[in-house]
């Protein structure tokens, strides 16, 4: 059978470049899934997207679809003939709905029984047959929020395509998608060379784009946008600053990249560097250069999508288009000094946070007491929480923050400096919103650590405390992100911090806002089942969360003590026979109701191994609960585990449910007191399988 490699490309108008990477890669993999529902065998299928053009190639494609027999079982042979041996009306509309007659059905038979059954050849239908179904139905389940008709068109798509292009081999395809036919036509580059050209081949598609100033393939394409933003920053010792998003996005605006360098007045470094870097990377798509020691330099450098021969005039247009910019922040970042922002606390009342819960004025000040509470449990400056909590949204008002809102707690940093704020009240500003994504940095001080939880637990309070819990993939509050980060500083800071007081106190501010009675507890329960889904990601068994879970240790870093002991516990040979036991022993006490405090009657102990186990218990009950209460729960696991001879022996010689009243209630006080022993770190009966 033969095989070629087919090309398949729309070319377009410029496409969203933010959807450009997303638009690519769909388009493949609804190619490939639409091959593969069609039977049609291949090696691999790569995208290609530009700004004017998405593309596919499929490797090493069939040319047709392999022909089969295909096999349909008619009525039970019983059912198909009347007494006399006639074909009954269900064989002869079985045997007509095939085209065919009763007497030319083959017999099918099986150990149930015997079937009429018709065989028949299918062909299977080529390439040129298919293709057009194909491409539809990939087009047809891109990812496009909002589709745009053009022209005369009914026909609606992401922007408007004028070429189509379907290459099989050498040989071209006829199909007709999104109202034009295909054709060998391909569109270069928008200034370069010819604007139109024809494909001879599917495997020249690469390289003609080149020859027309269009590099097709994404990831090529942005990787030479690195070197060459790396080499260029090298030759002037300076680091390119760009992240991948900036990178895949600037490698979406150009189909032939040129990387060129530029520069502006020095005097606006004076301004803060984030807020400059924000207006080139967000606004202009820029790449800021920097110093050996993090500072800005006044170099910087961007990627034209065209490569002219009087380069000077592209870069001087570039720095004409970034110095009003600049200026901008500089007349914020001037203009904003001459205000404190202790002086703009009555502001936060002309914004409103959430119609029931107030205004920012409101939650600043719920974040100022909440913030000097948590820093005098952990052992932080409550004055200096307090005072950064008061200034933490003021920020918010200035000229600066309004126009670039990314730079949102950076420039309360720099203002509060200004102001003559402590630097510890500063850097809490700056840290309040840490982490802001996942792996993102930590605040770095107990006042900054105290700030940025008191944020974030008055978010969870209040919202939830008006009854809007997120549901399925809705929270437009980002309460998850929030929890996260309630436990990320939480655990990674090891602090000492009870989820269920620090809580208590924020609903107690509130007052008489909140309208859920049961926000307590909910808030309690959501955090610590985002715990569990951290704790999964970081490839903890889920028994083991489980374990711990039932327990509901309520301090997040004494929750990640348990979960650790639990997991190392685990591998211990014991533990699979002491998991058991603890289930039994759960169920018995289940059973019976047994409840309360454990009080064992050494008296009423009659057997050999109930003595023993009774006296191993003991022996180690105090350095148990000593070793809990100081979180070494690898010490309690592993002293428990000293206990399965004795354990054994008492399941395997005593019967627990003695017909004497007494001895039963005491073999029952035993084993509660057994259970409480291993309850101090983790229900391990739920480790059993």
């Amino acid at each position: 059978m033969r095989t070629e490699n087919l090309l398949v490309e729309l070319g377009t108008e410029e496409l969203p470049p933010k959807a450009l990477m997303q638009l690519g890669s769909s388009f493949a993999n609804n190619i490939e899934e639409a091959l593969t529902q069609a039977e049609l065998s291949f090696n691999s299928v790569v995208w290609y997207a530009a700004p004017r053009r998405l593309a596919v190639r499929v490797e090493a494609l069939v040319d047709s679809q392999q022909d089969k027999v295909v096999e349909k079982r008619g009525p039970a042979v019983a059912a198909a003939f009347d007494a006399e041996g006639q074909p009954t009306k269900a064989a002869l509309g079985w045997a007509r709905g095939n085209g065919i007659a009763v007497e030319d059905a083959e017999r099918l038979t099986t150990d149930k029984g015997e079937w009429l059954l018709y065989k028949a050849s299918v062909k299977g239908k080529g390439i040129a047959e298919l293709l057009e179904g194909i491409v539809t139905q990939a087009v047809s389940k891109l990812p496009i929020p909002k589709p745009m008709r053009w022209g005369n068109y009914t026909t609606q798509f992401i922007r408007p395509v004028h070429t189509l292009c379907a290459l099989y081999g050498d040989e071209l395809i006829d199909i007709a998608v999104l109202g034009l036919s295909s054709g060998r036509t391909l569109q270069g580059h928008r200034f370069h060379g010819e604007p139109r050209f024809e494909l001879d081949h599917a495997d020249n598609y690469l390289s003609a784009m080149q020859d027309h100033f269009v590099v097709a393939d994404f990831a090529a394409r942005a990787s030479a946008i690195e070197a060459s933003l790396n080499e260029r920053a090298a030759s002037l010792s300076l680091t390119a600053d760009y992240d991948e998003d900036l990178l895949n996005e600037i490698a979406a605006l150009v189909e032939w990249p040129v990387v060129m360098q530029a520069s502006f007045d020095e005097t606006f470094l004076d301004v803060p560097k984030e807020a400059l870097i924000y207006t080139m990377k967000d606004d202009q798509k820029y790449v800021p250069l920097l110093n050996s020691d993090g500072s800005l330099s006044n170099q910087f450098l961007f990627v034209s999508n065209i490569d002219s021969q009087d380069p000077s005039q592209v870069i001087g247009g570039n720095e004409r288009v970034i110095r009003p910019r600049l200026a901008d922040a500089e007349f914020f970042f001037n203009t904003d000094k001459k205000q404190t922002l202790a002086s703009r606390l009555d502001s936060l009342d002309t914004v409103l946070f959430q119609k029931q819960l107030g205004t920012l004025k409101d939650k600043s000040d719920r974040i100022a007491s909440l913030s000097g509470y948590i820093a005098s449990v952990i052992g932080g400056d409550e004055q200096q929480a307090n005072r950064a909590g008061l200034l933490s949204k003021t920020d918010l008002m200035t000229n600066m923050v309004m126009e670039f809102p990314d730079v949102q707690g950076v420039m309360g940093k720099y203002y509060a400096l200004h102001d003559g704020e402590s630097e510890v009240v500063a850097n809490a500003l700056y840290e309040q919103y840490m982490p802001r994504f996942a792996g993102d940095v930590l605040p770095s001080s107990l006042e900054s650590a105290a700030v940025a939880l008191a944020d974030k637990f008055d978010t969870l309070v209040g919202i939830f405390g008006i009854g809007q819990l997120p549901k399925g993939d809705k929270d437009p509050f980002a309460l998850r992100r929030a929890a996260i980060g309630v436990l990320r500083i939480i655990t990674e800071k090891s602090l000492v911090i009870d989820l269920e007081d620090i809580i208590a106190r924020a609903v107690s501010i509130y007052g008489d806002k909140l309208t859920n009675t049961d926000t307590q507890t909910q808030v309690v329960d959501f955090i610590l089942g985002r715990f569990n889904a951290l704790l999964q990601d970081q490839n903890i068994e889920i028994d083991v969360i489980q374990a711990v879970s039932a327990r509901r240790p309520t301090q997040p870093t004494d929750y990640l003590a348990r979960v650790k002991a639990v997991a190392e516990f685990k591998s211990n040979d014991a533990a699979e026979a002491l998991a058991a036991a603890n289930k039994r022993v759960a169920n018995i006490l289940a059973k019976n109701n047994v409840e309360g405090d454990a009080s064992v009657n050494n008296a009423l102990l009659q057997e050999a191994a109930e003595q023993q186990l009774a006296s191993d218990i003991e022996a180690i009950s105090d350095g148990i609960y000593k070793a809990a209460g100081e979180r070494d729960y690898g010490y309690v696991l592993n002293t428990l585990a000293t206990l399965r001879p004795s354990i054994d022996a008492f399941f395997d010689n005593v019967m627990v449910m003695a017909d004497d009243e007494a001895v039963r209630a005491n073999r029952l006080a035993l084993l509660l007191a057994l259970r409480e022993l291993f309850l101090t770190t983790a229900d391990v009966s739920l480790l059993a399988k």
